[in-house]
């Protein structure tokens, strides 16, 4: 590489983010986005854009996409993002996970218009046609586990309150006039579980089980409650202690187990489970892990 070239190189990869401390952005925000000329590195290997001796693309697999929809209730799925050779850019990474964080309180009127707004923001990053494809959890490819019992995701509610508001709860069991209430057992579970790394700010994505026997909770407002922890800042394992500890007191149920299932971070991922009753988690890889 001549000097030139190395200077060029120089400052191409002094204005990325990586390595840097970063505000993470929670409204879409396609500037976010950096890119790495190609070039920079096949120069030094002798290799020219339009005589390449092999054929290829970058796939990218996304874990934690969530957005907003019309009505602000948050939506999830997974993701892959196939990045051709021919491309003359490169996705630079942090980048790509600080503009996928943009995404987590934009609302979007459907899961294709996501689709075709991030086609196009990663082509134009990576001055190519970027293929995008998107997948709702149920959908998804997968050879993981799932969580038990019903899934509460599917329910139409108006969301406005983005910090945990156990008051919520006050009113998710209905008590008659003779002061009596459907007793139930039951398993739910929602995968719209999101808070903020206390320390850090990051955000923390996750899947919870709520299993008890009691007083019937009202699914909408449990689902409105799980979500109220979107813009929360605490540990994984606080947050289902928080959980656990605002059901029993608001719902009373006799018997709860709480499990969150948190998507990986550097490798790891971390699952509270929280139980009044004898037993140990069940350790399923679910598809976001």
């Amino acid at each position: 590489m001549t000097p030139e070239q190395k200077y060029q190189a120089s400052n191409a990869l002094d204005a990325l983010p990586l390595g840097k401390q970063s505000s993470y952005v929670s409204e879409y925000d396609a500037g976010q986005l950096q890119s790495v000329p190609r070039h920079l590195n096949r120069d030094e290997l002798g290799l020219t854009a339009d005589a390449l001796p092999f054929a290829g693309e970058d796939l990218w697999n996304m874990y934690e996409l969530s957005w907003l929809n019309t009505k602000g209730k948050p939506m999830v799925a997974m993701g892959e993002v196939r990045v051709p050779v021919t491309s003359q850019n490169l996705i630079e990474s942090k980048s790509f996970k600080l503009y996928l964080n943009s995404f987590n309180q934009s609302r979007f009127d459907s899961i294709d218009e996501v689709a075709a707004v991030l086609t196009h923001d990663l082509s134009l990053c990576a001055q190519g046609r970027v293929k995008v494809t998107l997948f709702e959890l149920k959908a998804a490819p997968s050879q993981f586990g799932i969580l038990p019992g019903d899934c509460i995701d599917g329910l139409d509610i108006t969301v406005d309150n983005y910090q945990p508001v156990p008051d919520l709860l006050r009113h998710a069991i209905d008590i008659s006039e003779a002061g009596k209430t459907q007793i139930v057992s039951e398993t739910l579970h929602s995968h719209l579980l999101k808070s903020n790394c206390l320390v850090t700010g990051q955000p923390d994505w996750g899947s919870v089980m709520i299993r008890y026997q009691g007083p019937l909770i009202h699914r909408d407002i449990l689902l409105r409650y799980i979500v109220s922890f979107r813009q929360h800042n605490e540990f994984h394992e606080q947050c289902v202690e928080r959980i656990f500890m605002d059901i029993m007191q608001h719902c009373q149920p006799k018997e709860l187990t709480v499990y969150a299932r948190y998507t990986r971070r550097g490798g790891l991922d971390i699952n509270p489970y929280r139980s009044n009753i004898a037993g140990k988690a069940a350790n399923v890889r679910l598809q976001r892990q």
